[in-house]
């Protein structure tokens, strides 16, 4: 099958009715559920140029039933009134929030604990975070007093403490196991790592994924959508089946902020397509 034959088959499959696209996996049909049991969402970053109304429009839009939610759609700085707000918007629409972040933690005890604070308003479990590597041990103390989890997120080369998720699998060893870590794949793959051999080695504290697809493997390579680029998204995807991962497969659509909806939609049937 050429590819022109292949996107036309990932797309027809993004333009399932919504029903269809959200029945529970336990039917066992690939048709019910085309992601065979991932949680399939977005990193709410894709939308950062729309607002949380808008954002909320395009994802229930596009089909999908999760969400890591972004500051820019839920201020850190915020009430518990207002984040149970956000969440409940969410909620109302058929998108299950699971995580939020990239939420950047600094050695400031007080924002420390407001981040634990306002991933516990908004219910969610996870918190995708950039920490200090000096903050691990203060965390440690907070995932065990709230029960939210920390998934560091590596960032590539640029970032001089963690570059690839294999940094931040050693040095989160001697910690809690809710202290894991949230493995962008593009940045992974720009570090020289693989992103398929790092989903499989770091499973057991694999909490969280930023999905996309580059166009370069190099330092500099950008966002593209997916299918578009050089990463291997069969593989990845192929590994997370594999280790049963029930955490948020989140795709972090970054190229076009203005107007994502048509890069994510094209995504989102490319995804289909290879699961099919």
């Amino acid at each position: 099958m050429d590819r022109r034959a292949f996107a036309r088959l990932g797309l027809a499959a993004a333009a399932l009715p919504f029903a269809a696209r959200s029945t529970p996996a336990a039917t066992g049909s690939p048709v019910a559920d085309p992601w065979r049991g991932l949680k399939m969402g977005f990193a709410s970053y894709t939308f950062r140029e729309l607002s949380r109304a808008d954002a909320i429009k395009a994802i229930k839009r596009l089909g999908i039933a999760y969400v890591s939610i972004k500051d820019m759609h839920l201020p850190l700085k915020s009430t518990a009134e207002e984040r149970a707000k956000a969440a409940g918007e969410f909620l109302a629409a058929g998108i299950k929030p699971l995580s939020c972040g990239v939420v950047n933690i600094t050695d400031d005890p007080a924002e420390q604990r407001n981040a634990f604070q306002y991933a516990r308003d908004a219910g969610l479990g996870t918190i995708v975070a950039k920490p200090t590597r000096a903050s691990l041990a203060a965390l440690d103390k907070l995932v065990q007093e709230f029960n939210v989890r920390v998934a560091i997120h590596n960032h590539g080369p640029e970032d001089k403490v963690w570059p690839s998720p294999y940094d931040a699998w050693e040095a989160i060893q001697s910690f809690d196991k809710r202290i894991g870590l949230c493995i962008d794949v593009g940045h992974t793959a720009r570090c020289g790592v693989d992103p398929a051999e790092a989903i499989r080695k770091c499973s057991s504290r694999l909490y969280d994924l930023h999905l996309k697809d580059i166009d370069s493997t190099e330092a500099k390579g950008r966002p593209i959508e997916l299918g578009r680029g050089v990463l291997d998204l069969k593989a990845m995807l192929k590994a997370l089946l594999e280790i049963k991962y029930e955490g948020l497969v989140g795709l972090e659509y970054e190229k076009d902020g203005k107007d994502p909806i048509p890069g994510a939609a094209e995504s989102i049937g490319y995804l289909k397509g290879l699961l099919a």
